[in-house]
């Protein structure tokens, strides 16, 4: 996935630091779609949706994520434990071990949760890092 702000951001360079409150959006490198939730039932256990959707020039609000940064921290950083909170439902992105059956080797939901789980704690460990720019 790649990071990307909602509105271009002039301001915003690449090793800026994002930090808790920042709207995001996820976007899947090989795909180009954006991850996407509105208010329709997860097909397994009936949470919130969440998809990929639309492409390059089609995004709207129900692409939109908010960060919370868990124990605190003022900056999200490499193997930070995170929280992506849907703008539109209030969903938090979420996972657990149940699988899709009708799909061969099965694939796990991902949906939204009305609450703070366990399984709604993500980590970025792997991917390209910048630095993080010192205000000046």
């Amino acid at each position: 996935m790649q990071i990307v702000r909602p509105q271009p951001d002039t301001s915003a360079k690449q090793g800026h630091a994002i930090t808790p409150g920042t709207i995001v959006r996820l976007q899947h490198m090989r795909t180009r779609k954006w991850l996407h939730s509105h208010l329709h039932a997860s097909p397994i256990t009936g949470n919130l949706e969440v998809s990929c959707f639309g492409g390059e020039g089609e995004s709207d609000t129900g692409d939109y994520w908010m960060l919370e940064i868990e124990g605190g921290g003022k900056t999200w950083r490499q193997n930070q434990r995170i929280r992506l909170r849907h703008v539109d439902t209030g969903g938090y992105l979420h996972s657990h071990d149940r699988k899709y059956t009708r799909i061969a080797g099965g694939q796990q939901e991902v949906c939204g949760v009305g609450d703070k789980r366990p399984d709604n704690v993500w980590l970025a460990a792997e991917g390209v890092y910048f630095p993080v720019s010192q205000a000046k």
